[in-house]
């Protein structure tokens, strides 16, 4: 059976996530066995620090977690956040093992469905990079973000809340408000939840009239498939 390794603890809130969608994930598969999964857990507060301080550094504290993966014999690794892609080009060339990018998977979602227009909510590290836009025009899909206010407001929600496991119904609704302005003024046809945190506050499938891009999901099920394939090859 393949192994996958999940450099997680970026936030921990959204690494459980990852692990109980899997396990859900395959026990509809087959629930007479479980898939093998490897969690290396890092510090979000460290990772956060490096992002917005050292970005080489943030490259080698994730490409640290990817060796002890490794080590640990894994087929197959993910990162179980958005921002973390901000070196994932860096860290494809560098790892060990191969790795599965949540931003392809997603843009390839967007393509599916043919959502030419999606806002892109998370950290301001990722709706402020250029990762999502340039891998989403190699699928024909154009990127937008919020106004810059907007950046600042879902940043602060996101650190201050979110990656904390506070999950409030009135920063919920005020999401609701904010991917609606983006509908209205910016004709957006989707939303991707580019922080596998948010999710776990904007549970359903559709926010404002627009449909979601769970990063989180999407990303749960490649790497089921691919666990599955390993499996069944």
């Amino acid at each position: 059976m393949a192994t996958v390794g999940i450099v997680g603890g970026l936030g921990p809130e959204s690494t459980v996530d990852y692990y109980r969608r899997i396990l859900a994930a395959w026990e509809r598969e087959d629930p007479s066995s479980a898939p093998s999964i490897v969690i290396d857990s890092l510090d979000a507060q460290r990772a956060l620090k490096l992002v917005a301080a050292d970005r080489r550094a943030f490259s080698d504290y994730l490409f640290e977690s990817l060796q002890r993966l490794a080590g640990a014999g894994v087929d197959f690794a993910v990162l179980s956040a958005n921002t973390a892609h901000i070196v994932f080009d860096d860290l494809s060339v560098r790892s060990p093992v191969p790795l599965l990018s949540i931003v392809e998977i997603c843009a390839a979602e967007a393509q599916r469905h043919a959502l030419k227009r999606v806002a892109l909510l998370g950290t301001r590290f990722t709706m402020e990079a250029t990762f999502y836009p340039e891998v989403c025009a190699r699928f024909g899909v154009e990127v937008v973000t919020p106004a810059a206010d907007e950046r600042a407001w879902v940043h602060e929600r996101y650190v201050g809340q979110l990656l904390k496991g506070d999950f409030r119904e009135d920063t919920r609704q005020e999401f609701v408000s904010l991917v609606d302005r983006l509908r209205r003024d910016e004709r957006i046809a989707g939303v991707i939840l580019g922080g596998t945190e948010l999710p776990l506050l904007l549970r359903d499938a559709s926010i404002a009239g627009v449909p979601v891009l769970d990063t989180t999901g999407l990303h749960v099920a490649a790497i089921v498939q691919r666990l599955r394939s390993a499996a069944t090859g």
